[in-house]
């Protein structure tokens, strides 16, 4: 397997950003996971700046959460495998979604980054002192659904997304 990081976003991954932005879109994948809006925001230096501001209790936007959001990296080329965006608390719309979001470049599923992406996560949560995290994802992601049961994730609901799909909801004691 191959060594991952996970790398702040900055200015230096602008172009590499945009470019895992446009792998999802190319296939019609306009909902990047884990990626705190990088699909709906138009300009990236924006993106940085809302992330910037998200991840501050002293400058974070009134409807968000502090949270912490991150480019997966691959050490060996550098190249984004896929983002995590870590909540460090719930609020309403949160209930329903989680502490944790993340995805993975269509190009590079299926290769076990999003196990290890997830073991990435938690680290990080216990580091930010939670003691359980609320993880979501489609009931017909099976992928997803294995992944995060391989951690322990305890089944609480099912949910309907206001884009028509079920999603199931876990809970992962840390």
């Amino acid at each position: 397997m191959d060594d991952l990081e996970l790398i702040k976003p900055t200015t230096t991954f602008e172009e590499a950003a945009l470019e895992y932005k446009k792998e999802h879109f190319d296939i019609g994948e306009y909902e990047l996971h884990g990626s705190a809006l990088l699909d709906k925001i138009d300009l990236y230096s924006d993106w940085l700046k809302i992330i910037e501001e998200n991840s501050n209790e002293k400058t974070v936007h009134s409807d968000w959460v502090v949270a912490s959001t991150f480019f997966v990296v691959r050490k060996s080329d550098q190249k984004i495998i896929g983002m995590i965006d870590i909540r460090h608390s719930l609020n309403d719309f949160l209930r329903n979604y989680g502490h944790i979001g993340y995805g993975v470049r269509p190009s590079e599923r299926k290769k076990g980054y999003a196990t290890q992406m997830l073991k990435m996560a938690l680290d990080y949560a216990r580091q930010i002192r939670l003691s359980k995290v609320m993880l979501a994802c489609y009931k017909d992601n099976e992928a997803s659904c294995k992944i995060i049961q391989k951690y322990n994730g305890i089944f609480e609901k099912e949910i309907l997304h206001p884009n028509g799909k079920i999603v199931q909801v876990y809970w992962i004691i840390l």
